[in-house]
């Protein structure tokens, strides 16, 4: 092992590791993120309160149990440099990582513990294979493995490519997602943890939420890694 440890240490040298947020130098202990960068990273404590700004999004729109997000997007932030490298620099075990950190929280609230599957917002498979992998899958991989909850991406699928929904409206999005996903019933799983990574109007989460309800799921609650604030 202290061999192990020595070439490792080695090779941090040659091949330094470096934080995805502010570009340090990692140590041994330290995955993605610096410890500096997680302490200072914006968390919305969300999943403590139940009238937060994510669920208050969907009141009117459709009946959710709960809905948190781990932490706060803004242009120009940490957390847009780490979302930025999640999505598009093939950095996708940040995801994993996030999801595990915000598991542990989440298994200790009841709402969020009695969940017995996590599903998510699925890509559609051009954009998947463009991509390589779905990074709202990579969150939801850490919150099964941290919250000890099944996660099954084969119950919900995108069915139509869909343009960006970036500097879209909220109407604009909501009508870029109209009848996009398509949901199967599995009669074992009742309460199931809806995953997206950032979360804005929520349109994207509206549209898989109704899917699901469609086909007879009746307690859905919805985790984001961010949620956008302005």
């Amino acid at each position: 092992m202290r061999l192990f440890s020595y070439v490792k240490d080695f090779g941090s040298i040659i091949f330094p590791r470096l934080c995805i947020s502010c570009g340090r130098g990692l140590t041994t202990s330290e995955n993605s993120i610096c410890l500096h960068c997680l302490f200072e990273l914006p968390y919305t404590n969300y999943h403590t309160q139940s009238d937060n700004d994510v669920i208050k999004l969907f009141w009117g729109r459709v009946d959710i149990l709960a809905a948190t997000a781990f932490v706060y997007f803004k242009k120009n932030s940490k957390v847009q440099k780490i979302m930025h490298q999640l999505k598009y620099h093939n950095q996708y075990q940040i995801g994993v990582e996030l999801g595990n950190m915000y598991g542990k929280q989440l298994a200790e609230i009841k709402t969020y513990h009695n969940a017995d599957l996590i599903i998510p917002v699925p890509l559609h498979k051009s954009r998947l294979r463009k991509r390589g992998y779905n990074q709202s899958e990579r969150f939801a991989l850490g919150l099964a493995e941290s919250m000890k909850i099944n996660i099954d991406t084969s119950i919900l699928t995108r069915e139509h490519a869909t343009e960006s929904q970036v500097n879209k409206s909220r109407y604009s999005r909501y009508k870029n997602m109209e009848d996009i996903f398509v949901a199967k019933y599995n009669p074992n799983y009742k309460c199931i943890i809806l995953v997206d990574d950032t979360i804005t109007t929520g349109a994207t989460l509206e549209a898989c939420t109704l899917a699901l309800q469609k086909v007879g799921y009746t307690q859905i609650i919805i985790v984001g890694i961010a949620f956008t604030i302005y």
